[in-house]
């Protein structure tokens, strides 16, 4: 079991940086390329810390290329040769170390829109964040389903249509996580019946927008983990309420007896799991220290050859 957390290294500590829309506009490509190659090179520096204090599931940010999918962006930044030195070693670092990276694309990557114009950027930010992936050796991308719009059974019919549609690039490293308001684990893993994209359960979200059928938990989580039989193996996402359980403001660390209870409802089954707090890193590590040497936990600091 590997777990993670999401983008920004509180203990480095890392600096993307982004810009205006106008910035673009006035100081031209220089400018996205100078951002650019400064947030890979934070990308390289946060790996490299992970790997040396046992954390092999990292999350990059959705923003390392300045408007990548904006029709701005005539700069081809994947075949920039100081680009592709710093993804190139992220890469190497990554299959050397067993690191898992992934991606979470935003609120504003819908698929099921009722307006083609939105399905449309969406599917260009998703074939931005697979490109990211390749480049850096990274495996999947988490997206919510999207919005319900007055009939949720149709924005669900929306989202598969749309997923089928998708570029192998795109299909092959997205996966379908449940969220916190409207699409419950129910209603992700019959999308997945339909169309076969992998589920990612996340806990909390779960505690908080609960399905109101009479399917079994366990039942369910047999589904989200056969979902992943030609993937590999299942990520999971947790985070604690930062006033109580159903809060969805998450808390700066996950819970100790959070954690203990998920271990619970997965039993034997493997997973890795990303931690979703406010803290980041510094809530992954209490984690390990809360459970010790545990035999299953991939958490052994390496020296980077």
């Amino acid at each position: 079991m590997k777990l993670g957390y999401a983008c920004i290294n509180l203990t480095i500590p890392t600096r993307f940086r982004t810009c205006r829309l106008k910035t673009l506009e006035e100081q031209g490509m220089h400018k996205a390329k100078e951002l650019t190659l400064n947030n890979f090179l934070e990308v390289e520096k946060a790996v490299k810390w992970n790997i040396e204090n046992g954390i092999y599931f990292y999350r990059l940010s959705s923003d390392l290329v300045p408007f990548a999918s904006h029709p701005i962006m005539d700069w081809e930044w994947y075949e920039d040769e100081d680009i592709l030195n710093v993804t190139n070693r992220i890469r190497d670092l990554a299959a050397d170390y067993n690191m898992r990276l992934s991606m979470h694309p935003g609120q504003y990557t819908i698929l099921n829109s009722t307006k083609q114009e939105v399905i449309d950027k969406a599917v260009l930010d998703l074939e931005y964040h697979a490109r990211v992936l390749e480049m850096t050796g990274g495996d999947d991308m988490i997206l919510h389903t999207g919005g319900a719009y007055g009939n949720k059974e149709k924005a669900k019919e929306r989202f598969i249509e749309t997923y089928r549609t998708l570029p192998e690039t795109v299909t092959s490293r997205l996966i379908l996580e449940n969220d916190d308001k409207v699409f419950h684990l129910e209603d992700v893993v019959e999308i997945s019946r339909s169309c076969g994209i992998p589920v990612c359960f996340d806990i909390h979200h779960h505690r908080c927008n609960t399905y109101p059928g009479t399917t079994e938990l366990t039942e369910l989580l047999d589904e989200v983990v056969d979902s992943w039989k030609t993937k590999g193996r299942p990520k999971m996402h947790i985070s604690s309420g930062r006033t109580g359980p159903e809060d969805r403001s998450h808390h700066d660390y996950v819970l100790e007896e959070d954690f203990d209870s998920f271990l619970q409802v997965l039993g034997s089954t493997e997973v890795d799991i990303m931690l979703e707090a406010k803290l980041k890193e510094k809530a992954v590590l209490r984690i390990y220290e809360h459970l010790g040497q545990t035999s299953y936990l991939e958490k052994e600091p390496s020296t980077i050859r």
